[in-house]
C-alpha cells in the first residue's frame, strides 16, 4: 500500500507530465473530494458555535479544559451507548487539544507507515 507521500509525489509527478495516471487509483482530487464526511464537519463546527456561545470562543483559553482525557470519555461513551454525537465532542476536543493542548512534550511526528486500524473481516 502507497504512502500519503508517495500518492501526493506520483500526483505532482503527474501533472507535470513526468508519470502516467494509475488506473486502478482515484485521483488526488477525488479522493479529496471523497475522502471526508461534510455531514461530520458541520455537526462538528455547530458545536463548536453553541461552546462560543456557552463557554468561550475558539482560541488558547481552551487550553484551560482537560480535552484529552474527555474525549476518551466520550470515545467510552459511544462505545456503550452507540450515540454518534459523543463522537462529534470527541473529534471537538481532540481538535482542541491538537490546536491548545498543554502536553509537556507535545509535538506532531509523521510516521507514514506506523500503526494502521486492522480491518475488521
Amino acid at each position: 500500500m502507497k504512502t500519503v507521500t508517495e500518492h501526493l509525489r506520483e500526483d505532482l509527478l503527474q501533472k507535470a507530465g513526468v508519470v502516467k495516471v494509475n488506473a486502478t487509483m482515484p485521483s488526488l482530487d477525488e479522493l479529496r473530494q471523497t475522502e471526508w464526511s461534510p455531514l461530520f464537519e458541520t455537526l462538528m463546527r455547530n458545536r463548536l458555535i453553541m461552546g462560543a456561545f456557552r463557554y468561550e470562543r475558539f482560541g488558547p483559553g481552551k487550553s484551560n479544559y482537560p480535552t484529552a482525557t474527555e474525549a476518551i470519555r466520550r470515545i467510552l461513551n459511544y462505545i456503550e451507548t452507540g450515540n454518534t454525537e459523543s463522537l462529534v465532542d470527541a473529534a471537538n476536543m481532540l481538535l482542541i487539544e491538537f490546536e491548545f493542548g498543554r502536553h509537556p512534550n507535545k509535538h506532531f511526528a509523521g510516521i507514514d507507515d506506523g500503526e494502521h486500524c486492522l480491518k475488521i473481516a
